[in-house]
């Protein structure tokens, strides 16, 4: 590499650091969020530099190369959420001058598959919450953390995250810190609070080991348990239970939107529970209201 084009991409690695401070004191993203950009960004570089394309300034058919190249060696997923780093990095250039004339202004979107969330029934959720052995301190914490997951559908981020101030028994509410520090308050459910609250008086000390922590579900050693950690621990009680699909935290999340849906309840409120910002994110779930209204029509209607 040349030292021009050493110069080049050192310019461009400070202008991501400023971009990702810039983004965090705006909309309060999180450490993944960020990590996300910033791997969006420098994966850019790299392919920028290997064709000789300066990336603070690139021309733009070379942003469209970039993102039929990402859509080839990855997926189009990948590279929609790839352009929408560089649309919002590039803006942000825009608005220090830094550069005058914004790259993806008139760049596309690919066109993303409409797959439905993969989630699994109320029977499976059942043998899976009571897969833990709760005769152990770490059996009952894992009962405890998957009730609450199913219970409110938050984000296995927000989950390992859960303080022990977060957490009312009394009225049987959590607050819960989502997407841009956003927070928002989500019922618990008598099931949940229970198992919360039996692990609270006969596990979490032992789990602590003399260790002071306000994380209301430690790992070892008193230490916060980490998103992968947990998402190990619901694969391991999936297979223990028999479920042959593959089970994440996440599938639990989509279970607790569809099973609340198949129960009656409406987008809207399915919508603040999930912390979703807009409407239209979690209308993902309108092919089980609409199978749910379907049925009821055939059943009560004259002519169903």
């Amino acid at each position: 590499m040349s030292d021009s084009a050493n110069a080049l991409v050192d310019q461009f690695n400070v202008q991501i650091e400023r971009f990702l401070d810039a983004v965090w004191l705006e909309s309060g993203l999180s450490d993944n969020t960020l990590a996300a950009y910033r791997r969006d960004l420098v994966l850019f570089a790299k392919w920028a530099d290997a064709q000789h394309i300066n990336p603070v300034s690139p021309p733009a058919p070379a942003i469209m190369d970039y993102i039929a190249h990402r859509s080839r060696q990855y997926s189009v997923r990948s590279a929609a959420r790839s352009l929408s780093s560089l649309k919002r990095f590039y803006r942000y250039l825009i608005r220090e001058k830094i550069i005058e004339e914004d790259p993806c202004a008139k760049g596309f979107a690919p066109s993303l598959p409409k797959s439905l969330p993969r989630t699994i029934s109320e029977s499976e959720i059942s043998k899976l919450i009571e897969t833990p052995d709760c005769k152990t301190p770490n059996g009952l914490r894992d009962r405890a953390m998957i009730e609450t997951l199913y219970s409110t559908g938050m984000r296995v981020s927000e989950l390992v995250g859960l303080r022990v101030n977060q957490v009312d028994l009394v009225v049987g509410v959590c607050k819960v810190t989502g997407k841009g520090n956003k927070q928002r308050l989500v019922p618990l459910g008598e099931h949940a609070t229970g198992w919360i609250r039996v692990y609270m008086e006969e596990a979490r000390d032992q789990l602590l080991k003399k260790h002071i922590s306000n994380d209301l579900f430690p790992g070892n050693q008193g230490k916060a348990m980490t998103r992968q950690g947990f998402w190990q621990k619901i694969n391991k009680y999936a297979v223990l239970c028999g479920i042959k699909s593959t089970v994440s935290p996440h599938t639990l999340r989509h279970a607790f939107a569809t099973h609340l849906l198949n129960h009656g309840a409406d987008l809207r409120s399915v919508q603040m529970m999930l912390g979703h910002s807009n409407l239209s994110t979690t209308q993902i779930y309108t092919h089980v209201a609409r199978a749910r209204i379907q049925k009821l029509h055939q059943v009560h209607h004259p002519r169903g």
